[in-house]
């Protein structure tokens, strides 16, 4: 099921057009889910977009939808509209496993809050999408399940490490999905993907029920075609959790009304000391999204953010760090996968040997020693210490602009196996995400145009902690002048 790199993301509904049609009686909850499950029978076994469909509690719960709608009662927002789910997120009584053979079979006893929330909202969970084993990954590779293909080409990579969710959308199977971003695990397969993907501010999404990665960075966040339709998601999903110790105690910022005023204005900053490594036709889509904001009225200024360089060796030693600490309980006592032994240490060495895939295995050993006595403060602290600058960096950019705007992704989707012998250079996959993350500050990948190859681009807009409603009023002006 190869997609054209020509199709509009309008040739699938959205989320926020199927609410209303299903909402106005003009289409049923159960005629859009059997049409969403019958594109995954189709697409899904060369995609693998996901790990698990969820056919028959998807059908129930639209029957229920449709009950409600023709009896009067009200609805939620997404009533009707189906949902994929990151194979990371907990789901009661759902198969949960992170794509990981250490928890494959393991049913969680409750809910992630935002299932709880989109539930609410009447949305339908439809599936459990494939990602890099433990959302670590740019490529959708390391699954123990196998890869998900890029809808656009079969042969590429769809990114990573929410590959599964951004495909899903992609090919049509949902009209929204949801990820996990530690490192640019939402944007970066948005762009390789062609759709939008938002990481929000740290805190404003609760994290309870995700399966931690590296815990003071991950933030869920959804997939969509639209950036009307992520903005909508949004507010059905975020504000306070007292489950979540991390949670700000606030609503999440209101960033639908915002969508129509255009950028005349506006402050949108160019980073004149970006990291290298894009390839030239990004930077020529990059340098053509400046010139139409400049055109829409936004005046673009030149800034300096000198830490943004230091990123990428900051996150590989902090998201380690945390990793080895949160993994730790996956040993083969209290759920999970168990491989028997003649003591629990052989039992629990053994487990761990069989559950986990090679890149895990690479990032627990290197976050347990820059943990290690004699090499915290040389490692973990100063990388703490560089995350300070940069979040100091970037409030000096921020007091010159409202808005910063880089590529997404260094590239066009690539072919599999092309970095799978080179970890480092998977690891610059999220040259320039990553720096958004170590600050909590919010990211979106807006698709502009084609490369060279003829495959997606994204163009990121980032802002500061909160700043969802100007970043969500210039990427909806990008959305705009990339169909023109």
């Amino acid at each position: 099921m190869s997609i054209p790199t020509t199709r509009s993301t309008s040739d699938f509904a959205g989320v926020i057009a199927l609410a209303e049609q299903i909402r106005n009686g003009d289409r049923t909850a159960v005629d859009v889910v059997e049409e969403h499950l019958a594109r995954i029978d189709a697409g899904n076994p060369e995609l693998h977009a996901f790990n698990l469909v969820m056919a028959d509690s998807a059908m129930a719960a639209a029957a229920t939808i449709d009950g409600q709608i023709a009896a009067g009662n009200p609805v939620g927002v997404l009533a009707g509209v189906p949902v994929a789910l990151k194979d990371n997120l907990c789901t009661h009584g759902v198969e949960t496993t992170c794509s990981s053979k250490i928890l494959q079979g393991w049913k969680p006893p409750y809910n992630a809050t935002v299932v709880d929330r989109l539930a609410a909202a009447g949305a339908i969970g439809i599936g459990k999408t494939n990602l890099d084993e433990f959302a670590m990954g740019s490529s959708t590779e390391n699954s123990a399940f196998g890869p998900t293909r890029n809808p656009h080409d079969p042969s590429r990579v769809p990114g990573g490490s929410s590959g599964g969710s951004a495909a899903a959308v992609a090919a049509g199977f949902a009209p929204f999905a949801l990820g996990s971003d530690t490192g640019g695990s939402i944007r970066q397969p948005a762009a390789l993907c062609g759709v939008v993907g938002v990481k929000p501010t740290y805190g404003t999404v609760s994290r309870y029920g995700l399966i931690a990665f590296a815990s003071s960075l991950d933030q869920i966040g959804p997939f969509t075609h639209s950036v009307a339709d992520a903005a909508v998601v949004l507010e059905a999903i975020g504000g306070h959790d007292p489950m979540d110790s991390t949670s700000l105690p606030r609503p999440f910022p209101s960033v639908s009304g915002v969508l129509d005023r255009g950028v005349e204005g506006l402050r949108v900053g160019r980073i004149t000391d970006l990291p290298t490594g894009a390839d030239d036709d990004v930077n020529g889509r990059l340098d053509a999204a400046f010139a139409a904001l400049e055109a829409a009225g936004a005046t673009i200024v030149d800034v300096q953010v000198p830490a943004f360089t230091f990123g990428l060796t900051a996150y590989y030693i902090v998201a380690p760090a945390e990793a080895s600490s949160n993994l730790s309980r996956f040993d083969g006592v209290r759920y999970g996968l168990r491989v028997d032994a003649p003591s629990t240490g052989e039992m629990m060495a053994a487990s761990r040997a069989a559950g986990f895939g090679d890149e895990v295995k690479r990032r627990i050993m290197l976050g347990t020693y820059a943990l290690s006595a004699g090499y915290y403060d040389a490692y973990y602290g100063k990388a703490q210490r560089i995350r300070t600058l940069i979040a100091q960096d970037f409030a000096k950019a921020y007091a010159q602009v409202d808005v910063l705007m880089t590529p997404t992704a260094p590239t066009e989707a690539f072919h599999f196996g092309d970095k799978g012998d080179n970890p480092l250079s998977m690891y610059l996959c999220d040259l320039y995400t990553i720096a958004s993350n170590l600050a909590g500050h919010p990211g979106i990948s807006v698709p502009y145009g084609v490369g060279d190859e003829g495959l997606p681009i994204g163009v990121q807009v980032l802002a500061p902690a909160l700043g969802e409603p100007v970043m969500f009023q210039v990427a909806a002006e990008l959305e705009r002048l990339a169909s023109k």
